[in-house]
């Protein structure tokens, strides 16, 4: 514990890196302030009604805006449409050679894609935040008065809440440690744990706590190890010409992540697999005494996709394999990677440069990505699964984000982000004092 904290202490010594936590820091206490900043006219009693009865899907996305949603305030759709609209280019990159091309190009391409996201986000955020108030404002729910200026003005102010928070994310960029937007998950879901972790302690006696404790910190241990672990493959590299002198082979290795793909599997899966039984759950809302052929339908979609359901169960393991799949094919582009390797001059033993490279890091990457589905698809059904084992469902949100895959890997991957920025920036501090102090007395 102490080493894991060491590069924390070691740059709050540093001016510099302690006036970027700082700055962070303060940025996450103004975003927590923002949290409970409420859009005007809600009918919060009809709002706690709709999630009592949402069938966990508003819990599940409640847990990236730090309880945002569950109280309506100008942060509820969160940093989420952002997410979308980057998901989105990156797909892109790998359907379109020009969006790939653009992003190979150096800063301007970097710069252009971030406004490209920028705006495919604001867009997504109004199409979000005219939807959700439309259904906020219908009768079924009452939860948001009818009218057109009450309809303008909550949809200004969810659109203006996501803008805050993207301009926020971009400034903990550049002005802190680390990826402003995963620090704004992060906090949201740290926010919450206070709550949460009081609902446990009303509801749970004892064993089941201590059962539960035993559970989160073995989840914790488990993420840890899979998020840090690494298949090497050893690389060697020809003798080279730089210059006069000839430069010797050197010899590396290839890490490929067990699990790279990280949490957008199981954020993918779930919003699939809960979307028809919240559906189902509104239309019988809406239509609540019929007795329908609809309405039967209607209750069984309901009972297949609750939580708990065997069918919701399978069919969500077999999503966050199958997105895990598809999403590390996205970000890892196995044939550049083999070119790369065959231009520097580097081998894999015991395969020819080209295509059988590319094959070889193909099965490998294949067979490593099954191991990290395989966890992800364990960890996601825990959410729903552990709670229900150990008889805390009536406190399922608090006993799932303990055990939770969605959030314990965010928060643990996070970490483990803030620690390693933290011990590069020293590093390269140590590197500049020494480049100084070299420096000295030259002409």
């Amino acid at each position: 514990m102490k080493k894991a904290l060491e590069p924390l202490v070691l740059a709050w010594r540093v001016p510099d890196l302690r006036g970027r936590l700082l700055f962070v820091m303060g940025a996450i206490v103004f975003y927590i302030l923002a949290i409970n900043i409420p859009i005007p006219n809600v009918n919060h009693d009809k709002l706690a009604e709709l999630f009592n009865s949402s069938g966990g899907i508003l819990d599940f996305i409640d847990v990236f805006g730090g309880g945002a949603l569950r109280k309506l305030s100008i942060l509820a759709l969160g940093i989420m449409p952002y997410i979308t609209s980057s998901i989105v280019f990156q797909i892109l990159t790998i359907a379109f050679p020009y969006f790939k091309e653009l992003q190979q190009e150096g800063e301007y391409g970097r710069r252009k894609m971030a406004q490209w996201t920028r705006w495919a986000a604001i867009a997504l955020t109004v199409i979000q935040a005219v939807v959700a108030t439309r259904a906020f404002q219908s009768p079924a729910f009452g939860i948001i008065p009818a009218g057109f200026d009450y309809f303008l003005q909550s949809v200004l102010s969810l659109t203006a809440g996501t803008m805050f928070l993207i301009w926020l994310g971009e400034q903990i960029t550049q002005r802190g440690v680390g990826n402003g937007i995963s620090f704004i998950i992060f906090a949201g879901i740290v926010a919450q744990l206070p709550r949460n972790i009081w609902e446990l302690v009303q509801t749970g006696n004892i064993l089941q706590l201590s059962l539960l404790m035993l559970l989160f910190v073995a989840t914790i241990y488990a993420v840890i190890t899979v998020t840090q672990g690494e298949r090497r493959i050893p690389v060697k590299y020809a003798p080279r010409q730089a210059g006069r002198r000839m430069v010797q082979g050197q010899k590396s290795y290839l890490p490929l992540k067990l699990a790279a793909a990280g949490v957008i599997p199981i954020i993918f899966a779930v919003s699939i697999v809960l979307f028809p039984g919240q559906i189902a759950n509104w239309y019988l809302r809406a239509n609540e005494g019929s007795d329908t052929t609809m309405i039967n339908i209607a209750t069984l979609i309901q009972n297949w996709f609750s939580p708990t359901s065997l069918v919701a169960s399978l069919l969500y393991a077999a999503l966050v394999m199958g997105f895990t799949y598809f999403y590390t094919a996205v970000i890892f582009d196995v044939r550049d990677l083999s070119d790369n390797l065959k231009r520097y001059g580097g081998q894999i033993q015991g395969y020819a440069p080209g295509r059988p490279t590319e094959m070889f890091i193909n099965k490998v990457l294949t067979r490593i990505t099954f191991a990290g589905g395989l966890f992800l698809a364990t960890l996601a059904l825990m959410q729903w699964w552990a709670p229900q084992m150990l008889g805390l469902q009536n406190s399922s949100a608090g006993g799932s984000l303990l055990v939770g895959g969605t959030s314990l890997l965010i928060v643990v991957g996070v970490a483990l982000e803030i620690m390693q920025n933290l011990d590069q920036q020293l590093k390269m501090r140590q590197y500049e004092g020494l480049s100084n102090k070299m420096g000295k007395g030259k002409l």
